[in-house]
């Protein structure tokens, strides 16, 4: 992740309604949640969660997938992963010890071929 895609993923977490989305989503896992059942759970109007969705979407923090009438929305893990690790890169002066619990954290999103042992 470079620091232009960073920065439009901050700015989009940086809203409270946007925030309580994502970690919800991250919550339901692959299986995702209906843009309706959002809405439902946050106590916000449709329209509302739609307007945030589509922030989320555009800073790539979550996908969206037609099924039947709703569109289902999931975490993007690739992408959440992607912001733990730009963070974290020269984390601690080239001493990895201090952030090895953290590095743990980011490996479990690291697209496959980038997982860390």
């Amino acid at each position: 992740m470079d620091e232009r895609q960073a920065l439009a993923s901050f700015g989009a977490l940086s809203q409270e309604t946007r925030l309580q989305i994502v970690r919800m989503l991250v919550v339901a896992g692959p299986d995702g949640m209906s843009a309706g059942t959002i809405a439902e759970r946050l106590d916000v109007s449709p329209s509302n969660i739609s307007f945030h969705l589509k922030e989320l979407d555009r800073a790539g923090l979550v996908s969206q997938q037609r099924e039947a009438r709703s569109i289902i929305y999931t975490a993007n893990y690739d992408a959440l992963g992607g912001l733990v690790r730009f963070l974290m890169e020269d984390c601690c002066g080239g001493r990895p010890e201090i952030c090895a619990p953290t590095a743990k954290v980011a490996a479990c999103c690291a697209p496959a071929e980038e997982k860390i042992q």
